[in-house]
């Protein structure tokens, strides 16, 4: 897991399995940073109160986190990845 900002906005880009996601990197629940969790299959778990989140849609799995990430649209072409943001 890498972050970035872009403007105002805090990016997590995570690589499980080859495929690369991004969502916005601060928890929904408790404004910690999602880049120093646990990347597992489930999502990324955050390290404050251990809610996990979808890498795909954005769904916390479990309380106490109840607002899902933004996710973001990922391109990589020729080596380089593309998020976009609005």
């Amino acid at each position: 897991m890498i972050d970035f900002d872009y403007k105002e906005k805090k990016i997590l880009l995570a690589n499980f399995n080859g495929k690369i996601y991004a969502t916005d990197r601060i928890c929904t629940h408790a404004d910690a940073d999602l880049t120093t969790g646990i990347l597992t299959e489930e999502g990324v778990t955050c390290p404050l109160h251990l809610s996990t989140f979808d890498l795909a849609t954005g769904i916390p799995q479990n309380l106490p986190a109840e607002i899902p990430l933004k996710i973001y649209n990922v391109k990589i072409e020729q080596n380089e990845i593309y998020v976009e943001v609005e």
